[in-house]
């Protein structure tokens, strides 16, 4: 068999298709995980008291939810990766995830404004921050 006859049948512009939908994919699963009020509402929530975060059971005292509600809706967030838990003496602290939010935003605003480059986003926090 001619071996090089057939590698070059190969099309290898689908190989190349697949990072932009794994990129894809990323932003459907955090727009997926923001599709919900009661997210949202964490998530925002969490935006506003930025990187120290808020614990569990003070995320469930603002936002009156009970505490299993909370937990699958914080499991939700941190499976899309848009909130980090950590562990600081006996409480874990749920903070945004600067970093995958403003990714979240850049892909979102890539090809905004006709393809020509504009200034209209502002990201609150940078990447050394989060």
């Amino acid at each position: 068999m001619n071996y090089v006859k057939y590698f070059k049948k190969i099309d290898i512009d689908p190989y190349f298709q697949y990072s932009g939908n794994m990129e894809m994919t990323i932003a459907i699963k955090g727009l997926a995980a923001l599709a919900q009020e009661t997210r949202l509402t964490i998530f925002r929530v969490l935006v506003q008291v930025g990187e120290p975060g808020l614990t569990a059971g003070q995320l469930a005292k603002e936002l009156s939810i009970p505490n299993a509600t909370l937990s699958f809706h914080l499991k939700e967030l941190a499976h899309a990766e848009l909130i980090i838990a950590r562990q600081k003496s006996r409480f874990i602290y749920y903070s945004v995830n600067f970093a995958t939010m403003n990714a979240l935003m850049d892909y979102l605003t890539e090809n905004c404004c006709a393809g020509i480059a504009c200034d209209s986003t502002a990201v609150c926090c940078d990447d050394e921050n989060s």
